[in-house]
């Protein structure tokens, strides 16, 4: 399956060269916790998460002038903070490659860019979502099984084993 068909389109994106104020606030008002940045001609060029923003309470310029810490803070561009090295896929990369990308490298999304033009992000929760879909096709009951002592309340999530005739496990069994 391309990222294409998972990604989200037309993601939010900010420049370089704004105020981290307006990377909060698309952050926030939007619910989203990574900003692609780009230069002026729409070109992939970094990457802030919320993490980034959070961690700019201890920028050294910050720590070292508390009673400033706000106008400090006032005059810090997107650029200041953005991870500059980001790492991004293309839209016919398949969804497996990205996932691993993402496990493998601890990162939380993957700009999409089509010759370096960002036209989507690939969010671990888009992975997620995919994971649901697919395994929910293949669901086919969800029954509580007998309790072991040590196990509070297990459950048959009834995954049809490939040439069994009983489309249900054994209870308990995991093959």
């Amino acid at each position: 399956m391309p990222v294409r068909h998972c990604m989200h389109h037309d993601p939010v994106v900010v420049r370089g060269d704004v105020p981290i104020a307006v990377a909060i606030h698309l952050l926030r008002t939007r619910k989203i916790r990574h900003l692609p940045v780009v230069n002026a001609d729409g070109r992939l060029v970094g990457i802030v998460t919320d993490r980034d923003l959070r961690q700019v309470v201890f920028d050294p310029r910050i720590v070292e002038a508390p009673g400033d810490a706000a106008l400090t803070l006032a005059a810090l561009t997107v650029r200041e903070i953005m991870t500059w090295s980001v790492i991004s896929v293309r839209p016919d990369t398949d969804l497996r490659a990205a996932a691993r990308l993402m496990r493998e490298r601890k990162i939380g999304a993957l700009p999409v860019t089509d010759d370096g033009v960002v036209v989507g992000i690939l969010t671990e929760t888009d992975v997620l979502a995919v994971i649901d879909t697919l395994l929910g096709a293949r669901l086919t009951t969800i029954r509580p099984l007998d309790a072991e002592p040590a196990v509070a309340a297990p459950y048959d999530y009834g995954f049809p084993i490939p040439g069994a005739e009983d489309t249900h496990p054994a209870e308990g069994v995991v093959d």
